[in-house]
């Protein structure tokens, strides 16, 4: 029987050609359509043929004469591939690609072996867990032409094309074996994940330094989004027949203009982080460029030749896309040379040098895009742009010092999308807008001008999106009205909108919406039940909004609604119970809300068969399962993610049996669940991310039981009352089983390292901390996981040694973590050899550290030794570092501090404490300072303080206490707007602190002090009311719990922050105390020359939690307001000359639980009630003039009497000094608590939330 060809065949089954294959075109393509006529033409064909065709060939004939005689190799691989996919999915292949190798496709194959085997080698690079291929039909059997993603030449056979974008592929960086595939003209990997290979783990320098020098005949290449790290190596520079370069990434929003990242959000967010220090050789010879995109590429080392490079080396360029890049200096005309351009983006260039509009790219008659955002324009807008008749889209937002007139815009009839957000511009009232008719996006700031602007566009027929800043409109009627006249508005943003003075029925008229968006706006009720009424919606997102009540029922109406997302508002009560209604949800999202739900999560969820992401994280919801979380949410058939984390759910979890075929991610951590783990989560063969950490599940977890679940990637058990077991590790494996390649598993009772974890071929993220493991670490982690192993925490165990041929970890790729704190160590220190970003060896029993330490600290920015046994000196070369924290407290360092550590402009904790540390300290410390905490105490620090210290603005904790300081009080301390802390105790500091208030007149002073220790010192003179009345941060309400104070919080430190530690000494002994709520204070005073009564101004800090003024001179009479200082709850005037009767009000100080008046002259009766007839007699000894209990000395009926001259002098004599230190609200919960200190104001990319599942 004649074979018939493949396209008869595809006629034959009816599959739909056109459709399908009329595809050609986007970025590096051929720019249109064109094969859907040819393969309509080749389907038409008669069948009786002299010869069998290849699809290749018959692709190449019958598509050449519809363009010209010509057939690009993209064009062919289309064709190809959508023969391939028609053959694939027919109903009489039954979608098996392997099938292709039976169909009548001729004989030999045209792909020659060699660049088949090439192929072949870098499949083998790839891996395939979470893919949307598995690369099938590439196999020996199948002509290699005919491989998903693979173009062959015609008449050569010769691999042209590889197109394996967007696949979910993973790899461990790119394979040299692409680099065979030398006729290669077109290669586009982009959308991949080439960071990894079978794990998370994030690899450094992952492009090849050379290779790319043989692909001479590309002129196509897209590694954008790959994941990609290094500097842009050499060989590209050389590939002199590109047209299109794409090694760009998708740059997260890093706008304060919520409208700015609306639209900006990439799904697929895999960035290269590639570097180009001389952009001149990198396109000097890419003279037939057309396309260039290298958004996110650092070129900021290339200065500011990349106006002229551009310029003189690539004349025919159309579209330059440099989003991002750090570039510098000017935006020069020598860029009028590229004739050409139709595409600008430079958006995003905050080091672009301050300068007018250039007004020069108007002169570039086929401009169709220009992107200016965050590019420091400024001065006085032309009106060239809004004249332009081939503009589509301009954006201009975010250059604040940009400004001008918004002309009439009836000339630029072609505009399609124009964004002013975050710019100056003043609007006149437009004459006429009759041409402006192809406007589809409006973005816009909310001035006083912009009511009657917008008013007077009337109705603008294409406009299909706007979004608006409303921050400083009161009157909103006109803009709703006149948004209400916008028939084709689906799109509509608002961002500061208070809609408290607004008719609901303004809102009513938005009928034609399907998407709409409100951040940070007010929004009454009545508005709610409006939107109810836009039964278009598909589409509803609300963040950071002030809302009233619960969620309102009219959101039930909104039947079409497929998107609802609602982040950080205010709603409280039960949730909406007319969800039931919302049968097209796809994704529900009601997360981060300020106040919380009650009640139940509705069981009608479990009837919205669509919903595919379900996320309802920290909403406070209280509860039991079974009753108010229905088992139908784990049996929604088209859910991928659940998470239902940070939410008080108790109980168990009640049995399901029909799981969810599709469910990918499953987090429930941070509840309280308890009981077992339900089997069926065993069964969910879907699953790649489970998450119950911090909850109190119990029982035996044997980890084989995740052996079925074969896509898994993230397994976090830890933190219950587990007992985790691996089974028989020696069990077969099941072939596809890879193993999870980000396990938690702390606090799971572990006494040994798992054996189940040698057969993991590639871990990433192994956290094992707070368990039983002793021993040593085993040399297995680092040979089987050396390239791979990304956070390690083995902190809190009883390990003493670890399995190493030398004193350096043999990782091969940069880590984020190592954590080796809290275990019994001994030896020398190891350090990794490729550097971690932390590093955590505290607490163990350390005795030494490489004198050449520093060298791996290149990509370190926490580094933690504390609390061993080390000593020497600290190198010079830390100098070189790029540390943020660095914690060397409490060990046997010596020497100088060097200087570079307090002059630093990256440090932003230092923390020496409790070593030997000698000589003065540098004062050469400039506005650039960025410590946050310095914490010197417990070394032999000579001489002043640095005066320089001024600088670091945002100073919290300053500690240099028991050192031998001789200074006056620092009173330069009050610029400091940010300072907490301060403890100069147990040096030589003498003179008055009067001077850091009396004399300044600024409500700033000392306002955010929480503790203060002068202890132990010379200070003189008298205390004033100012002193106490600045003291704000001890002045407010009573009562409160407050928050925990933390500092240099970031994700990646241990804890997510860092912690500060104070010392204070409590009845003769040292206390050092660990955690502190914002609400603890603390004022210690003792042991000075201090004289002079104590001001009753004193009595308004009525927060304060500790007061120590023993050991001075103070006279005169204890202040009755002290008995307002309700949250008291240690009092020491001990060993001073106050004298008078005890006040009455101190009876009101009821969490008092020390207090010592003791060695003063006071007289009367001893108060009897509350807490003071809790207090020992010591608490009043040496006051002789003193009566009643405790004190039984002086019978209270008869008349008080002044002591005697011996009486005071035995009293005066008699020294008993006690500080006083208590953590929280009560005093007998011990002393071990925190200081952290708040650390909200480091660089931005510092995020305050930590979002997701962290174990």
């Amino acid at each position: 029987m004649e074979p018939t060809s493949p396209l008869l065949l595809l006629a034959a089954v009816g599959m739909p050609l056109v459709a399908v294959m009329d595809e050609c075109g986007g970025r590096g393509g051929d720019g249109g359509s064109g094969l859907a006529m040819p393969l309509a033409a080749a389907a038409a064909s008669s069948p009786g043929r002299e010869r069998r065709k290849s699809s290749l060939q018959l692709c190449y004939e019958v598509y050449a004469p519809w363009n010209g005689g010509s057939c690009s190799s993209r064009a062919l691989q289309d064709c190809i591939s959508g023969i391939h996919t028609l053959l694939a999915t027919s109903s009489a292949l039954h979608g098996d690609a392997s099938n292709l190798a039976h169909l009548p496709l001729p004989v030999p194959f045209l792909c020659r072996p060699d660049q088949a085997k090439a192929l072949l080698r870098l499949k083998k690079s790839f891996s395939f867990r979470g893919s949307t291929t598995r690369l099938s039909s590439w196999r020996d059997d199948i002509d290699c032409c005919l491989w998903e993603g693979v173009g062959c030449d015609a008449s050569s056979g010769n691999v042209t094309v590889l197109d394996l974008n967007n696949r979910g592929l993973s790899s461990q960086g790119l394979d040299p074996a692409i680099f065979s595939l030398t006729s290669l003209r077109y290669l586009d990997l982009s959308i991949n994940d080439f960071r990894r290979s079978k794990d998370n783990s994030v690899l450094q320098d992952n492009i090849p330094a050379t290779g790319f020098e043989r692909l001479a005949l590309l002129t196509h290449l897209n590694l954008s989004n790959l994941g990609l790290q290094g500097k842009i190596p050499i060989g590209i520079s050389k590939l002199v027949n590109l047209r299109s370069l794409d090694l760009s990434t998708s740059i997260d929003c890093e706008s304060s203009n919520p409208l700015a990242c609306v639209y900006s959000f990439d799904t697929y967010n895999i960035g290269n982080i590639l570097w180009e220090p001389n952009f001149g050789t990198l396109v000097a010879n890419l003279g037939k460029l057309e396309q260039l995109y290298l958004d996110g590429v650092n070129l900021s080392r290339s200065g500011e030749e990349w106006c002229g490079s551009l310029a003189t080396s690539v004349p025919h360029l159309q579209v330059l896309s440099l989003a991002h890049c750090y570039v510098r200096g000017r935006i020069c005309r020598s860029l009028l040379r590229l004739h050409s351009l139709t595409v600008i983006n430079l958006q995003g260039n905050y080091d672009i040098s301050a300068s007018p509009f250039p007004e020069f790219f108007m002169d570039f008659l086929n401009l169709t895009v220009l992107q200016l955002s965050r590019t420091n324009l400024e001065g006085w807008f032309p009106p060239r742009p809004f004249q332009s008749k081939n503009l589509r889209v301009l954006d201009l937002s975010d250059n604040h010092n940009l400004t001008g007139h918004l002309p009439n815009l009836s000339n630029a009839s072609s505009l399609e999308t124009l964004r002013l957000v975050g710019t100056n511009f003043l609007y006149d009232k437009p004459t006429s807008f009759s041409d402006f008719k192809s406007l589809k996006e409006l973005s816009l700031d909310g001035s006083s001008g912009h009511v009657d602007f917008l008013s007077s566009f009337g109705r603008l027929e294409s406009l299909s999106q706007l979004d608006v800043m409303l921050n400083s409109i009161s009157e909103l009627e006109p803009i709703f009205s006149w948004i209400g006249e916008q028939k084709n508005l689906t799109s509509l943003a608002l961002v500061g909108c208070d809609f408290r003075m607004t008719t609901s029925l303004l809102v009513s008229n938005f009928k034609t919406l399907r998407r709409l968006m409100m951040f940070q706006c007010d929004v009454p009720r009545s508005i709610f039940y409006a939107i109810g009424n836009l039964m278009e919606l598909e589409t509803l997102e609300m963040n950071a909004c002030t809302t009233y009540g619960s969620i309102p029922s009219s959101f039930g109406n909104l039947t079409n609604l497929r998107v609802l997302s609602i982040a950080s508002c205010s709603f409280s009560g039960p949730m909406l119970t007319a969800i039931v209604n919302l049968t097209n949800l796809e994704t529900l999202e009601i997360h981060n809300q300020l106040d919380e739900f009650t009640g139940v999560i509705p069981y009608a969820i479990g009837q919205l068969k669509k919903l595919t992401v379900l996320n309802l994280a920290v909403c406070n919801f209280m509860g039991r399962i079974p009753g108010e979380i229905p088992s139908s949410i784990f049996s929604l058939p088209a859910l991928r993610k659940l998470d239902l984390s940070w939410n008080h759910f108790s109980g168990p979890i009640r049995k399901f049996d029909k799981a969810p075929s599709h469910l990918e991610s499953l987090v429930l951590s941070n509840n309280e669940f308890s009981g077992h783990i339900p089997k069926a989560f065993f069964q969910l063969t879907s699953l790649k991310h489970l998450c119950i950490s911090s909850n109190n599940f119990v029982g035996l977890l044997d980890l084989t039981l995740f052996w079925g679940l074969s896509k898994l990637t993230s397994l976090h058990v830890s933190n219950n009352q587990l007992h985790v077991v691996d089974g028989e590790a020696h069990r077969p494996l099941p072939i596809d089983f890879y193993g999870p390649n980000e396990l938690g598993l702390a606090s799971c009772n572990i006494s040994q390292f798992p054996r189940i974890l040698r057969r993991i071929k590639d871990m990433s993220h192994l956290d094992l901390s707070h368990n039983k493991i002793s021993g040593d670490v085993p040399n297995w982690i680092w040979e089987t996981w050396s390239s791979s192993l990304n956070y390690l925490d083995l902190s809190h165990n009883m390990l003493t040694g670890i399995q190493l041929k030398s004193n350096v970890l043999p990782f091969t790729a940069a880590l984020e973590t190592i954590d080796l704190s809290f275990n019994m160590f001994q030896g020398q220190i190891p350090m990794p050899n490729s550097s971690a970003r932390v590093l955590d060896y505290s607490s163990n029993n350390f005795s030494s550290v490489s004198p050449n330490f520093t060298l791996y600290l290149s990509y370190t920015s926490y580094l933690s030794m504390s609390k061993n046994f080390i000593s020497g000196h600290i190198p010079i070369s830390i100098c070189n570092s790029i540390l943020e924290v660095l914690d060397l407290s409490h060990n046997y360092f010596r020497g100088p501090v060097p200087s570079c550590l307090i002059e630093s402009a990256q440090l932003l904790v230092l923390n020496l404490r409790k070593n030997h540390f000698e000589g003065t300290l540098p004062s050469n410390i400039t506005t650039g300072c960025a410590l946050q905490t310095i914490d010197l105490h417990g070394n032999k620090i000579e001489g002043q303080l640095p005066r320089g210290l001024s600088n670091c603005t945002n100073l919290e904790v300053l500690d240099f206490g028991d050192n031998r300081i001789a200074d006056t009080f620092p009173s330069w301390l009050r610029g400091l707007p940010h300072l907490s802390v301060i403890v100069l105790r147990s040096n030589q500091f003498y003179g008055s602190i009067c001077d850091i208030v009396c004399y300044n007149k600024s409500d700033e002073s000392l306002s955010s002090l929480q503790i203060i220790d002068l202890a132990s010192n010379n200070f003189s003179g008298n205390l004033t009311s100012q002193w106490f009345e600045k003291l704000e941060s001890m002045m407010g309400m009573s009562g409160s719990t407050g928050e925990i104070i933390v500092s240099a919080q970031r994700p990646d430190y241990p804890g997510g922050f860092y912690q500060d530690s104070v010392e204070i000494v409590y009845k003769g002994n040292e206390v050092s105390f660990e955690r502190i709520l914002t609400t603890f204070t603390a004022i210690d005073f003792s042991n000075n020359r201090l004289e002079g009564t104590i001001p009753e101004s004193i009595g308004r800090l009525v927060s304060l939690c500790v007061l120590n003024m023993s050991n001075n001179a103070f006279t005169g009479k204890i202040p009755a307001q002290l008995g307002s200082m309700t949250d008291l709850e240690s009092l020491d005037l001990s060993c001073n000359q106050l004298s008078g009767e005890i006040p009455q009000e101190l009876t009101d100080l009821t969490f008092l639980g020390v207090l010592n008046l003791s060695n003063n002259h006071l007289v009367g009766k001893i108060p009897q009630s509350r807490q003071f007839s809790t207090f020992a007699d010591s608490s009043f000894g040496g006051n002789a003039g003193l009566c009643g209990p405790p004190v039984s000395k002086l019978p209270c009926g008869s008349s008080p009497h002044t002591p005697s001259a011996a009486q005071v002098n035995r009293s005066s004599n008699h020294v008993d000094v006690v500080l006083f230190l208590f953590a929280g609200l009560g005093f007998g919960a011990g002393f071990a608590a925190a200081v952290l200190v708040k650390w909200g104001r480091i660089s931005r990319w510092f995020t305050a939330t930590i979002r997701g599942w962290q174990t």
